[in-house]
């Protein structure tokens, strides 16, 4: 009998049934927050600039705060304000971060350096805790318990800046600070997620793999797909399940996870329970409650308050830059299967900032979300109003219409030879699976043209075409190592510039 895994199994199922996740009154768990943030950072420099003291009295604080505090994108709060908290103590928060976390950086930029405070990292811990306490929720058997747990995440391997802090991407920084209790647990183990290099770590993780009893995976899926193929290549396996028979969960993040479920089932040999998380640079802010879907309750009333502006012409242009002045809602007014950008503001100094991610309240009554997209990845040049969601739900159509493996893609607008008009080129991944480039190209521009009627209106104006380009999904992750972006956190961007494009098919070419 699993006489441990039956201790923690009852302790969780005892705890959630007593003290359930979701607040009983949203609004006021959020007004709560809001209020826990602004009074611990009245006294710093941010707090003192926009008089957090009178916000503090406000008879509707939520209203006042936005009133007071103008929305920043990373830019502006970097510019102003976290460039001076690298030197100086009490700038946007008490003291001084210990830790930044590199964003992974998608869009071709330098990384973003986001300040991770003491009380970011323990706000991600009480996230991380109601996501295990709410496995109370699923048919999990005590022995699962008593198993290890394999985190594919960045290196562990942190720098130390010239200020004194450690950076490195957000996921190597959370290991880095797991609980004592999770040591015994945890798989690679720091000595081998410290390894910088992802090709050397995926080589030892696959040799130690015998000496684990895994249950339950976690990480972004693309990489995962590849270390599961590595660890079934160095064992002579035929399915994963071969090695670590008691594999039953995996909590996937930081991608949709549907283009890759053809490629990562094709590693088993039965199904896992599959739960999603919302886990960014900038915080830990929803998880995967409750069996039988993949959306997320966003974390109310763990130290984080949200905002959301309408992804559309009232928070957004054209060209997808947010308004000057753009209607933004609190949680009391947000509609149902409706993009919205994110805006947080936590215990890491973030104050009404924009995250760049899309996200649509699937269940408001439970608070479920699902991440919807980028801000940035909504292809719209010509009025086609693609967001990732939809290229996405393209890319699955074109799978189950032609029985391939598409592992990864991205597209984008490039003029045509006179420059007046556009046609989207696309460049697919190909996990496995014969594609030719005019079958995709008549699926993708069907189906969009089926589901969405903006795309249907430029294909018969502006966008006068459709091209493709199919190539090994591992070429594109070649791409990305050109600049040393590969495993861990990296992703590849669901849409591209017409410059990032033309360089991307040069490499292709050579």
């Amino acid at each position: 009998m699993a006489f441990f895994g039956q201790i923690v199994k009852t302790f969780l199922e005892t705890k959630h049934n007593l003290l359930p996740q979701e607040p009983s009154d949203p609004a006021a768990a959020q007004e709560s927050q809001l209020r826990y943030l602004l009074d611990t950072a009245k006294d710093t420099a941010f707090g003192k600039f926009y008089n957090f003291d009178s916000l503090l009295e406000a008879e509707d604080i939520r209203d006042a705060y936005a009133k007071r505090v103008p929305l920043h994108d990373y830019n502006r709060m970097n510019e102003y304000w976290w460039k001076q908290q690298r030197k100086f103590p009490d700038i946007t928060w008490p003291g001084k971060p210990d830790y930044y976390a590199l964003s992974s950086g998608t869009t071709g930029k330098r990384s973003k350096r986001i300040p991770v405070t003491n009380e970011m990292l323990e706000c991600t811990r009480k996230v991380g805790r109601a996501q295990a306490e709410s496995l109370a929720n699923f048919d999990l058997p005590a022995a699962l318990f008593e198993k290890d747990i394999l985190m594919l995440t960045s290196s562990a391997d942190l720098e130390e800046n010239k200020f004194g802090a450690f950076e490195g991407e957000i996921s190597g920084i959370n290991v880095s600070n797991m609980p004592g209790f999770m040591e015994g647990f945890y798989k690679p183990g720091i000595e081998i997620a410290s390894i910088p290099n992802w090709d050397t770590r995926m080589q030892r993780i696959a040799e130690k793999a015998p000496n684990w009893d895994v249950a339950a995976l976690a990480g972004i899926p693309s990489w995962m797909v590849m270390m599961l193929r590595r660890v079934i290549e160095v064992n002579k396996l035929k399915n994963i399940h071969e090695i670590w028979p008691n594999l039953a969960v995996y909590t996937t993040g930081g991608v949709a996870f549907e283009p890759y479920r053809k490629s990562f089932e094709a590693l088993l040999d039965h199904p896992l329970i599959i739960m999603d998380t919302y886990l960014a640079s900038e915080g830990f802010y929803a998880f995967n409650a409750r069996p039988n879907t993949m959306s997320m309750q966003l974390a109310l009333d763990h130290g984080l308050y949200f905002e959301f502006v309408p992804h559309d012409a009232d928070g957004f242009d054209d060209a997808g830059a947010i308004l000057k002045n753009p209607k933004v809602l609190d949680f009391r007014d947000v509609i149902e299967n409706k993009d919205y950008a994110l805006i947080a503001s936590t215990p890491a100094g973030a104050w009404r900032y924009m995250i760049g991610d899309t996200i649509k309240f699937t269940d408001k009554k439970q608070m479920e979300i699902v991440i919807t997209g980028r801000t940035k990845y909504w292809l719209n040049v010509v009025g086609s109003q693609l967001s990732e969601e939809k290229l996405n739900d393209a890319i699955k159509a074109l799978n189950d219409a032609t029985n391939s493996q598409v592992k990864e893609f991205t597209v984008g607008a490039i003029p045509t030879e006179d420059g007046d008009d556009y046609y989207h080129q696309w460049v697919i991944g190909l996990e496995n699976g014969d594609l030719s480039e005019e079958k995709a190209i008549e699926i993708l521009d069907a189906h969009l043209q089926e589901v969405n009627k903006n795309y249907k209106v430029a294909r018969r104006k502006a966008l006068k075409g459709v091209k493709v380009r199919v190539t090994p999904a591992n070429r594109l992750y070649d791409f990305l190592e050109q600049s040393k972006k590969k495993g861990g956190q990296i992703k590849f961007p669901k849409v591209m510039t017409g410059e990032k494009l033309g360089e991307l098919l040069a490499f292709l070419e050579k």
